[in-house]
């Protein structure tokens, strides 16, 4: 009979331990790495939060660690900004979107998951994997080089979905 009574007792603590933590603080995290690659390699890259103070910069390819969290109920939102002589600056938004295990508190974490322990350990924020600037060669340089400027057409697909909110619709 004691067996019983200690997997009942495994159990209620087990049963508790969950109730009083979040599910996306247990499975997911506030911290990410995140890819930063351009078009030309080798660009400069500043990283900025959404108070506008640099937080991290350095030269494409790279990995940067960033918190999703900016305070209780709010995520981070970041700039990335592109630059490299000869080529026109590009900045680029990355910003942190809801975690899909934020609603495993309706499952696992409960009322205090949700509304306590996700949000104020910013687990119910997620960031990108990467983040990707295409650069375009002045006119300047182009012509110093012997490139003349060309008309180029591509299709929306084969432009990157992060440049795509800069194309505007004529008809």
């Amino acid at each position: 009979m004691k067996l019983k009574n200690k997997k009942t007792a495994n159990a209620i603590i087990a049963a508790l331990v969950i109730s009083v933590t979040g599910c996306a603080s247990i499975i997911g995290k506030s911290s990410y790495t995140v890819a930063i690659r351009s078009n030309p390699e080798g660009t400069h890259f500043v990283v900025k939060n959404s108070a506008g103070i640099a937080v991290h910069s350095g030269e494409t390819p790279s990995t940067v660690a960033l918190t999703s969290k900016k305070g209780y109920f709010k995520s981070e939102q970041y700039t990335v900004t592109f630059s490299k002589d000869g080529y026109t600056e590009q900045t680029v938004p990355l910003t942190a979107s809801l975690s899909g295990w934020y609603w495993g508190n309706i499952l696992l974490g409960g009322l205090i998951g949700m509304l306590i322990v996700d949000p104020a350990t910013g687990a119910m924020w997620k960031l990108p994997e990467n983040v990707e600037g295409t650069l375009t060669q002045t006119n300047t340089a182009a012509l110093e080089s012997g490139i003349s400027p060309q008309l180029q057409v591509v299709t929306i697909d084969q432009i990157p979905e992060n440049e795509r909110y800069k194309l505007i619709k004529l008809n």
